[in-house]
């Protein structure tokens, strides 16, 4: 005879009345319903004690089809994959850590984030509230290792939940926080006692989506003056930032409208068809000197900066002379932002596709003014019968055209877009693969203006920050947030040996994504910057490593290139369909240099500045 547990029904299904499951949830539920609410796929993290409430709940609303957990090797890698996920949604990323280590190690990850204004809902644990003071195992409240102390200076919000009856006004306060310009990461650090306690009402009491439905606010006077300047300017340049990205389809129409020469910033490239006509390259770290030379043709009257944030890496070093002028106009979302453009002539704030919506509107009914056209194009790769052309000079066009063995960076650079879908999504981790892949690589996107999708482009990196190993954990969110498309992670060896561990969560995960690996057994870019600065060489040797290997022995297909034959000698379309990842050990020239020559010429003048 079968024992049956009160209220238990034949394998475990509950015989109680649906209310009363309903007031059963606890608040791990009540927090994974605002999540259904944002259409959040994914909470990324790493289980522990603490948080295993939290981990309760999303078993809970895996079996049902909601919300469920991807599981980090790291918590700094469930970090990144939740920044990669919030980028090509447009959602909020959400991670979590159980408290002590847990929390620190999501650090890091959620620093970047707040870096590049990535929305990020963190969660974090503690121990009970009785156990405060008391010397718990692993407490993390303020008389222990004080994490939310930690988190303050890289999050827009930060709290513990010290009472039940705070977490849903608290919880949606931080989301509303991390969704409002600028957005961020925002932080709740929550006691395990409060996480498993039952939840008193039945329905969440916010609606979300009712509070972020936020009007578009343009300044229509700082919109006319803009549209009076482009009009009378008789040689106006854009420049483009990642901000831009909601926006990108109208500036390009509004570009190609007025002949508008287009530049972008380290952070916008990839918004940007590099064949585009009118566009002249990256400016600042790593960028081309036909950019350069654009922004100091002394015929520019007039450079609008897009959604562009212009600290070092994409001002150029803080460019006095060519960029950051009187000649700028500055149009943002984000106003704190315009702190870095004090000389600009005209600052121009609100949504920037409400903005650009206007000036093409009214420059459309100004037809005389229409002086140049270009036919929109969207032809595949696969259709060009010959490598289209750049309208722009790269610094080394010998080396990316280059047979040689070991392979030059800059011809692989030339050669992944040529190999990989034109839907391909790349993602360039710090270091040399993002020098390497700003200045070389030029995704085949053909499209000149018109509609786009407004998060982003084929080509990311994350910037400011610079974490090492960014790429690996997001390049997972990011093939989460994009199925269907391949995703290439740009990385080195260096990088790989910190966080090459969440490779196993793409194996897990099923997920088609690509490591290329930039093997020189070294970290480059340090071992090139002591060079070009006269620093004394040290600290930068790696050993030698298979990463094949490495890969083969997690049961990862794995190639080792050493030319571009063998590159080319690849089966893509079998790698691209595959239920699984792929990695590519790249034994590349190790005496190239990267193109560095903004960062070094930074680091010299810094030795001086002093």
């Amino acid at each position: 005879m079968i024992k049956k547990e009160k209220n238990m029904g034949v394998l475990g299904m509950s015989n109680k009345p649906k209310q009363q499951l309903q007031m059963d949830r606890e608040f791990g539920d009540l927090l994974i319903t605002y999540l259904e609410q944002l259409g959040v796929e994914y909470v990324f993290g790493v289980p522990g004690g603490a948080i295993e409430p939290f981990y309760s709940a999303l078993a809970r609303s895996e079996r049902r089809g909601g919300p469920r957990a991807v599981i980090a090797r790291h918590e700094s890698g469930a970090a990144f994959m939740a920044d990669g996920y919030a980028r090509n949604t447009g959602k909020l990323g959400v991670c979590c850590a159980t408290t002590g280590p847990g929390a620190t190690n999501l650090i890091t990850g959620v620093a970047s984030a707040y870096e590049n204004n990535i929305p990020m809902l963190v969660i974090t644990a503690q121990t009970a509230l009785s156990t405060f003071g008391r010397g718990a195992f692993q407490e993390s409240s303020c008389t222990g290792t004080n994490t939310v102390g930690l988190f303050e200076y890289c999050t827009r919000y930060n709290t513990l939940i010290s009472h039940a009856g705070q977490f849903e006004a608290k919880l949606v306060s931080a989301i509303m926080t991390a969704l409002q310009s600028p957005g961020g990461p925002v932080h709740l650090s929550v006691p395990l006692d409060i996480m498993r306690d039952k939840v008193s009402h039945t329905a969440p009491t916010y609606n979300l989506l009712n509070l972020l439905n936020k009007p578009s606010l343009v300044d229509d006077v700082a919109v006319k003056h803009l549209y009076e300047e482009l009009l009378n300017a008789r040689n106006p340049v854009f420049l483009v930032g990642d901000d831009a990205s909601e926006a990108i389809g109208t500036i390009l129409s509004l570009a190609v409208d007025l002949g508008a020469r287009i530049l972008v910033t380290p952070h916008g490239k990839g918004l940007v068809s590099p064949y585009h006509p009118l566009f002249r390259g990256v400016i600042g770290f790593a960028g081309h000197q036909s950019a350069r030379d654009v922004l100091s043709d002394p015929s520019v009257d007039l450079l609008v900066a897009i959604g562009a944030t212009l600290g070092e890496w994409a001002s150029d070093g803080w460019d006095t002379q060519s960029l950051l002028t009187t000649k700028m106009i500055h149009v943002e979302s984000v106003e704190e932002n315009f702190i870095r453009t004090p000389m600009a002539k005209l600052h121009v704030r609100g949504r920037l596709s409400t903005i650009f919506e206007h000036l093409v509107e009214k420059l459309a009914k100004n037809q005389r003014h229409k002086i140049y056209a270009i036919g929109e194009s969207s032809a595949p790769a696969e259709s060009f019968h010959r490598e289209p052309e750049l309208h722009f000079i790269m610094d080394d066009p010998e080396s990316y055209c280059s047979d040689a063995t070991p392979i030059k960076p800059q011809r692989l650079m030339r050669e992944l877009p040529k190999i990989f879908p034109p839907n391909t999504r790349y993602l360039a981790d710090s270091g040399g693969a993002f020098t390497w892949a700003t200045h070389y690589l030029h995704p085949y996107d053909r499209r000149i203006a018109g509609k786009r999708n407004g998060r982003g482009g084929l080509f990311r990196a994350s910037l400011e920050f610079a974490s090492m190993g960014w790429a690996i954990g997001s390049s997972v969110g990011t093939a989460l947030a994009e199925k269907g498309c391949p995703v290439v992670c740009i990385t080195g060896d260096g990088s790989m040996l910190m966080s090459g561990q969440e490779i196993t969560v793409a194996i897990q995960e099923n997920l088609p994504v690509i490591f290329v690996i930039l093997n020189d057994s070294c970290y480059g870019m340090v071992r090139h910057g002591q060079r070009l600065t006269g620093a004394e060489p040290i600290g930068y040797e790696l050993p030698v490593i298979d990463f094949s290997a490495f890969a083969r022995s997690m049961g990862v297909a794995s190639h080792i290139i050493h030319s571009p034959d063998d590159l080319l000698a690849l089966d893509i379309a079998a790698i691209c369909n595959r239920n699984g990842p792929t990695l590519l050990d790249i034994r590349i020239d190790a005496d190239e240099a990267p193109p560095m020559g903004m960062r070094t010429k930074a680091l010299k003048s810094s030795q001086y500045d002093k």
